[in-house]
């Protein structure tokens, strides 16, 4: 016993050396453990590359970051506790990252409450758009519109029987309502809704209704492995249907999770592809990768990549020391180009992020458009 509490002792020691050390401190709550683990470690390895790279030239302003990241396995009860720990007992500066609709929602009354940012929310979740709420700074684009342009995909290819498996919270009742429009457009309606429990689907139900309904295509809203599961379960029963899930699957360890069914299966995506070598912000994350020799790029990387450009630009523009006030005033005002022309237009009426949707076929174990 006196051994763990020697262990337990060093380590707390240890977090504490760490953080007398990060002169501007972050906070990040999200999902290290749970369904949508794979997809968030992708993130978190995008963001460091930031972090890494601005620390080693001496931080911002001669300040460097640091990010306490706490787990929160998705549950949106978690998200709000650890967040409350990284403001009130942390001080973070601002939230970066944090994962998953319900889990944002989550932590607006305690933003509030605090006057903290959160920057790059990784969700696309329109109700942290619409009405705008003044301490979240989106980065990427909307599921809303993710959705709209993926149904329009199956209509443009000639698809008729469209059939939607739908997340049953506040996430893919968001999603639903973006999908509906690209229906509305087409004058259609899905020929089978099937509702998914968020953590634990029950495929029994929802792959037969899809069958039965001889659907096409499939627009899958939900997270990690509810999704790949399930298109497992699909693909199962024989079914050859295309299936599109939205970006918060864009991850290589999505693919992975896939396996042998991954074929007919398309992503939609927020940024370029990352292998757009053309693109600057692609060739920059890339030059960044090269230099640690073990990462490779994916949507997701990319994702926390450009967020953490966006704090870190917010943080230049504010000026030595920081505040929570004063980093808020910097990017109520912030205009900047991430690369390659991917624009980010805050104001205090407007904290939509980087307007952008395209669509990425899995094959050979890769996203390719």
């Amino acid at each position: 016993m006196e051994s763990v509490r020697v262990l337990c002792c060093a380590a707390v020691l240890a977090l504490g050396a760490a953080n007398a050390a990060a002169q501007i401190l972050i906070g990040q709550s999200a999902d290290m453990s749970g369904p949508v683990a794979a997809s968030v470690k992708e993130t978190i390895a995008g963001s460091q590359l930031v972090i890494d790279h601005v620390n080693a030239q001496g931080g911002i302003h001669g300040e460097k970051i640091e990010v306490i990241r706490l787990d929160d396995g998705l549950d949106p009860k978690r998200s709000a506790e650890n967040s409350r720990i990284l403001i009130e007992e942390k001080k973070v500066l601002a939230l970066l990252l944090n994962r998953g609709t319900p889990n944002a929602l989550a932590v607006i009354p305690l933003l509030d409450k605090s006057g903290t940012p959160l920057i790059a929310p990784s969700t696309g979740a329109m109700s942290l758009h619409k009405p705008v709420q003044k301490h979240v700074f989106n980065v990427r684009s909307t599921y809303q519109r993710e959705a709209e342009r993926a149904v329009a995909h199956f209509y443009t290819v000639g698809m008729q029987r469209i059939a939607v498996v739908q997340a049953d919270d506040s996430f893919g009742k968001d999603v639903m309502e973006g999908a509906m429009k690209g229906f509305d457009k087409a004058g259609q309606k899905p020929v089978a809704l099937a509702l998914a429990d968020r953590s634990k689907p029950d495929y029994s139900a929802i792959v037969p209704k899809i069958a039965a309904a001889n659907a096409q295509a499939v627009l899958w809203i939900g997270s990690g492995t509810a999704v790949s599961e399930g298109i497992k379960a699909l693909r199962a029963t024989g079914s050859a249907a295309q299936v599109i899930t939205l970006s918060n699957n864009a991850a290589s360890g999505f693919i992975k999770d896939l396996g042998n069914a991954s074929g007919g299966v398309i992503v939609t995506q927020v940024l370029p592809s990352e292998r757009a070598m053309a693109h600057p912000l692609i060739k920059e994350a890339s030059d960044l990768a090269k230099t640690r020799g073990d990462i490779e790029l994916s949507p997701a990387l990319l994702e926390g990549f450009v967020a953490t450009k966006v704090l870190v630009e917010a943080l230049r523009r504010t000026g030595p020391k920081p505040t929570r006030a004063r980093l808020l005033t910097t990017l109520n005002e912030l205009r900047y180009d991430a690369g390659g022309g991917l624009e980010i237009n805050y104001s205090p009426q407007d904290h939509t992020g980087i307007d952008y949707v395209d669509l990425s076929i899995i094959s050979g174990g890769r996203f390719k458009r």
